[in-house]
């Protein structure tokens, strides 16, 4: 997938030197978090929309410098990456800049998120599997080999969840049947957390994902 091609450049940038007033109507004509501003040109960071209540329009941004937030990303960083920056910073857009430290556009939450739920992970049919063991005591291949081992394909795997030396990783197995897969794991000493299908899965993060819920409403 190419990620690069959901940078947009719809949303403005601001100049330090300018008044809030365009600040103001930007935030409230948009449901952004964040606006990226720049100092002659170059990237000085990002006004949040929580700031709001305290823009005056007739004040410069350059008063807010020690308010604003430092985040921002590349065109190299990768789609995973993307989500965790704005997952991190409770965000739904970031600045994309150059090596100059010029903003060439932004991301939206919105658009990457569909990045994501486009991939096979997702789109395939199968069923998901989330399998905890020690951190030091799991192995990628080990995983794709017990999956596989049944007769079944993996369409992906992550971390959801690292604790207390516990990793938790969930699993897209190619298949609706999981029992075979489910009692091999438990024979390699992985705990089965939860396995559901597609929709119980996809409606469980739902109902756990306030930041997705938030800005997404998904």
């Amino acid at each position: 997938m190419n990620i690069q091609d959901r940078i947009i450049n719809t949303v403005p940038v601001f100049e330090v030197s300018e008044n809030l007033k365009g600040v103001i109507t930007f935030f409230e004509e948009t449901t952004y978090s964040h606006v990226g501003v720049t100092e002659n040109g170059t990237y000085l960071g990002l006004l949040s929309e929580n700031d709001l209540p305290c823009f005056e329009p007739e004040k410069k941004i350059d008063d807010f410098r020690f308010e604003m937030e430092d985040f921002f990303v590349t065109k190299d960083t990768s789609w995973l990456d993307l989500l965790e920056m704005f997952s991190r910073n409770e965000a739904n857009i970031l600045p994309v800049i150059d090596e100059d430290r010029t903003i060439v556009g932004y991301y939206d939450l919105e658009d990457v998120v569909d990045v994501f739920i486009d991939t096979p992970f997702f789109r395939e049919p199968g069923a998901i599997l989330v399998v905890s063991t020690g951190i030091k005591d799991y192995s990628f291949s080990e995983i794709a080999q017990i999956v596989e081992g049944n007769n079944a394909r993996l369409l992906g795997a992550f971390i959801t969840q690292s604790e207390n030396d516990i990793v938790q990783i969930t699993l897209k197995v190619g298949t609706q049947s999981v029992n075979e897969v489910t009692q091999t794991f438990r024979r390699y000493n992985y705990t089965i957390v939860y396995g559901n299908s597609d929709d119980q899965f996809l409606e469980d993060l739902k109902q756990r994902s306030d930041y997705l819920e938030k800005y997404l409403n998904v």
